[in-house]
């Protein structure tokens, strides 16, 4: 049965195998990729491939480049092993704890809610920047996996006694 098995395997295109591994790849960056080489492979035109899974024709061409120097090893998310990354980071891990410990201990400076825009200036305050962008602060905001809080509405305090008490509901 493995003899047969491998026999199969062995006689897989390669098309066939990009496929397979398409449809088993879990990471959603690589199985983009899988899908452009794939449907390359099958004689699809670039263009075609491009617009199917919205990306650019220069970054299919990338991918198919990519692919061909480097097999399947060269697809998928490479921007985890991207050099200078940690160096680049507005905040290093002992800020991003600060950060968190802020977050989990009241309302920013200033009174409200956290938001990107707060936690961009919390950053900058804490930094030294002159300024960072409020989408950063959003980055860093779902980094330390919190989103943005929006208080409950509540009723109008400006009714008199009287006009709340004309309101409620009695219960017989």
């Amino acid at each position: 049965m493995n003899e047969k098995r491998n026999t199969e395997n062995s006689e897989e295109s390669e098309s066939e195998r990009l496929e397979r591994l398409y449809r088993k790849a879990t990471d959603p960056v690589l199985r983009t990729h899988l899908l452009m080489v794939w449907r390359l492979s099958l004689g699809e035109p670039q263009g075609e491939v491009a617009q199917m899974v919205g990306y650019s024709d220069k970054w299919t061409r990338e991918i198919a480049r990519r692919y061909e120097s480097e097999g399947v090893e060269g697809l998928g998310d490479r921007r985890h092993a991207n050099p200078g990354a940690r160096e680049r980071a507005l905040l290093d891990e002992e800020g991003q704890a600060e950060l968190r410990a802020a977050l989990l201990g009241g309302p920013p400076p200033g009174g409200g809610m956290w938001s990107g825009p707060k936690v961009a200036r919390w950053i900058a305050r804490r930094t030294g920047a002159e300024k960072v962008h409020a989408q950063r602060g959003w980055e860093y905001l779902r980094k330390a996996r919190m989103s943005p809080q929006v208080p409950r509405p509540s009723n109008a305090k400006g009714a008199s006694a009287s006009e709340r008490e004309a309101f409620k509901k009695v219960s017989r």
